[in-house]
């Protein structure tokens, strides 16, 4: 059975669960407003089923709901940002018009976050600023899930990185993926939903390969996409967001001295371009005769395009979330 949600009924939820876990109304606009584009994007595994995992985290006394990140400019297209264990998208959207400012002036512009919790999506911090004109990559790493290549151990995180640039019409195009075949998001529904996951994605705790989610959920390791290639972007991954910006490395978090934690103490890297300065051209022009070339083909789906008619979708008919999913948020609102 589906429950139907309006968009401002999925936000008022997911505002409300945050604020009696203890989040302050700001932090938990935040953090309601990303999962629910999530969401209406299509993008479930991100979405409103990542709710429980903010509470099981702030629960464990592993992150704080109520802190608002320490923001300083340290170059003049530089800023370095103390989460105060906070959540991630907090400090980003906190940063963004700074960062656009810094990024108009100068060409380009980075954030560096480091002691903060990231549970969302990577592009809901970096397509407004494409949206804008601006071109933005970032990065975050996450405790070890993932056995890189060779390795039949977890010793990295399924280290996530999204890129985004404007479209020339006042949109973006957006990737969004984890160096794993799978997100940790994705193994979680193929487990609710009973089903496989797809050949080499994963181990046993035993280092043998698995199609079954419960493996993975019961500590067995997930494997990195295109094998060794996927592995160096982990290891890229880590050093941008990790070694870039004083955070801890995925192999030094401690989350497992708080039982329930559902995140990872970890670092953000994200950094901002803006395409007229770099270019010295119009940069929009160009962005359009890409997106038209690569359109020659119409059979061609470029990153987001699926996201943004979902979204189109949405806000026009809502959303539907499982029955089990809507009966576990329920009970966490006050």
């Amino acid at each position: 059975m589906l429950i139907h949600l309006s968009r401002a009924d999925a936000l008022a939820l997911a505002f409300d669960i945050m604020t009696h876990a203890g989040a302050r109304p700001e932090v938990a606009g935040m953090i309601a407003d990303c999962l629910v584009r999530a969401e209406c994007d299509g993008v479930l595994s991100h979405g409103l089923s990542r709710l429980p995992d903010h509470v099981a985290s702030i629960r464990a006394h592993w992150a704080d709901p109520a802190a608002l990140p320490d923001i300083v400019q340290v170059r003049p297209g530089l800023l370095r940002a103390d989460g105060g264990n906070g959540f991630t998208p907090v400090a980003a959207s906190m940063a963004r018009n700074r960062l656009t400012e810094m990024a108009r002036q100068e060409g380009l512009a980075a954030l560096c976050v480091r002691n903060t919790h990231h549970l969302g999506a990577l592009w809901c911090d970096i397509e407004p600023l494409a949206e804008e004109g601006l071109v933005a990559a970032s990065f975050v790493h996450s405790r070890p899930r993932m056995a890189p290549y060779g390795a039949k151990k977890a010793l990295i995180g399924t280290n996530a990185m999204a890129f985004a640039f404007p479209d020339g019409r006042g949109g973006a195009i957006t990737f969004d993926q984890a160096s794993s075949v799978l997100s940790v998001g994705d193994v979680r529904r193929h487990a609710r939903e009973g089903r496989p996951l797809p050949p080499a994605a994963g181990l046993t705790r035993e280092g043998s390969p698995t199609t079954a989610a419960d493996d993975i959920m019961n500590g067995g390791p997930l494997l990195p996409f295109g094998g060794h290639k996927g592995a160096s972007i982990a290891l890229m991954v880590e050093i941008m967001a990790a070694a870039m910006t004083g955070a801890a490395f995925g192999f030094e978090d401690h989350s497992s001295r708080y039982p329930g934690a559902a995140s990872s103490n970890a670092g953000l890297f994200l950094l901002v371009m803006d395409p007229a300065i770099t270019s010295g051209n119009d940069a929009t022009e160009r962005f359009m005769h890409l997106i038209a070339h690569l359109h020659s083909d119409p059979d061609i789906r470029l990153p987001g395009e699926r996201r943004h008619a979902n979204r189109a979708h949405a806000m026009q008919n809502g959303i539907t979330i499982e029955e089990d999913l809507a009966n576990i948020l329920f009970s966490l609102r006050p």
